[in-house]
């Protein structure tokens, strides 16, 4: 699907509309993480639109034909995705017409009509809005921009992997969330080619356990049914490209709840006062459980993926 080399070309080409986004230590808490690890954050969540989904969406931007966003651009999203296209269209200078799941943050949906995006519901969950936004991109002559299931989003995904190496010294291992995706697919492949001894331990919602599901098959299925509430991370089925990066390169993956999801937004939000979605403080909520995949990491990298007031009781 990508290579390195796209990577480092993505970097170069999204580089003036995207921030480089902060690191902190986990120290001094109140409530420490019950991990003998040293664990550092990657504040993913301080990037344009409050996700690292700025990377890819503008890669997709500027890596496409300008004839080809003339008419718009149509995405399907739950919210995070939705938000960066918003802004992406905005930067470009032309429509963006948003397909929404039910369950879709109502703050979110604030913030992308902001960005200047008509917001729509497309039915109950992400893979409904899909199609609804892929029958708009043929009816109308729109840009359809997949939230994962696209190379240039995968590499513009893949600069946040390039950007943790130089910040983050020695870590062994990296806690991810996974929706789609996209990010993991993405991060691994930058992370892997420079460093293949870390360890890549992706989450995901007991609710929608997409990535598991298709890594214990040895291929890839669909979900019978998504019951997380967390729309940012509820995918019924996943790209079989993106499946194949994360069958070589994820070396576990941990199932939280929403409700321990939502426990880890809020001691970030206590702790830091770091407002994270729950798909941002997903790799807490990992932490946090205890799990044995982290038994014998000595530094580990959690990416704070989204921003989000959940946790703030706001």
């Amino acid at each position: 699907m990508i290579e390195i080399a796209d990577i480092h070309a993505a970097r170069e080409r999204i580089a003036p509309f995207v921030r480089r986004t902060p690191i902190m230590d986990a120290t001094l808490e109140r409530d420490p993480l019950p991990v003998a690890a040293q664990v550092t954050f990657k504040l993913e969540l301080n990037q344009v639109t409050g996700s690292f989904k700025a990377r890819g969406a503008m890669n997709r931007l500027l890596g496409a034909d300008r004839a080809e966003v003339s008419a718009g651009i149509v995405t399907a999203s739950g919210g995070n995705h939705g938000l960066a296209v918003a802004r992406t269209a905005k930067v470009a200078g032309v429509p963006a017409i948003i397909f929404v799941p039910e369950t879709v943050s109502p703050a979110k949906v604030d913030k992308m009509r902001k960005w200047g995006a008509e917001v729509r519901i497309g039915g109950a969950e992400w893979s409904v809005c899909n199609e609804a936004a892929l029958d708009y991109a043929r009816t109308h002559g729109a840009a359809y921009f997949h939230p994962f299931a696209d190379p240039l989003v995968v590499a513009g995904q893949g600069t946040l992997g390039l950007e943790i190496l130089e910040q983050i010294d020695g870590f062994d291992t990296i806690v991810v969330a996974i929706g789609g995706g996209g990010l993991v697919a993405g991060l691994s492949t930058a992370i892997k080619a420079i460093r293949p001894e870390v360890r890549i331990v992706a989450v995901e919602p007991v609710g929608s356990p997409t990535m598991k599901a298709c890594l214990d098959a040895g291929h890839v299925v669909s979900l019978p049914e998504v019951t997380s509430r967390v729309a940012t991370m509820s995918c019924r089925r996943t790209d079989e490209r993106v499946f194949e990066i994360a069958r070589r390169t994820v070396s576990e993956v941990v199932l939280v709840s929403d409700e321990a999801m939502l426990g880890a937004s809020q001691w970030l939000w206590h702790e830091y006062g770091i407002a994270a979605d729950l798909s941002g403080a997903a790799s807490v909520a990992a932490l946090q459980s205890g799990h044995s995949a982290f038994a014998q990491s000595r530094k580990i990298c959690a990416v704070i993926c989204g921003a989000g007031a959940e946790g703030t009781g706001q």
